[in-house]
């Protein structure tokens, strides 16, 4: 017996990454866009940022993400959601467009989290993996074998 496990890509399956965004300017007259998202984990962001070519820093308050004249701090919201607030030479669209790019590279981090997990659990629930592919669009399918049952 073998269980086979699709798993596509999050920044394929997800219809909107993005939630909301609002502009406004700061005291210099900067833009300053808020944007929304559907991302939780700090280590999945924070490589998902890394992964964007961002300089990233993190503290206690929050995550700071720096690609040349635009800055982004992320904050968490309600539900313990990342809320990022850009700053610097951006407008709305580049706005969305750069918490796009960083919700495609979440959704990767998310995805080889996953797939990390089930390789390391399946020995313990009695599946050996046989065979794992990578299609064009990034999804993934992997064969495990059910080991130890009689028929």
């Amino acid at each position: 017996m073998s269980v086979s496990l699709l798993l596509v890509p999050l920044a394929v399956a997800t219809v909107a990454a993005v939630r909301g965004a609002t502009a406004d300017r700061d005291e210099r007259g900067h833009i300053i866009c808020q944007v929304q998202t559907r991302m939780r984990d700090e280590v999945l962001l924070t490589a998902a940022l890394r992964e964007t070519d961002a300089v990233v820093t993190v503290d206690g308050q929050g995550i700071v993400a720096a690609w040349g004249r635009v800055q982004a701090n992320f904050q968490r919201g309600e539900n313990d959601v990342w809320s990022a607030h850009l700053t610097g030479e951006v407008d709305e669209q580049r706005a969305v467009d750069i918490i796009r790019a960083v919700d495609a590279g979440y959704g990767r981090q998310v995805q080889r989290a996953v797939l990390d997990r089930l390789r390391e659990r399946a020995p313990a629930a009695g599946l050996r993996l046989e065979s794992e592919t990578v299609a064009d669009d990034a999804s993934v399918r992997m064969v495990f074998a059910v080991e130890g049952r009689q028929s």
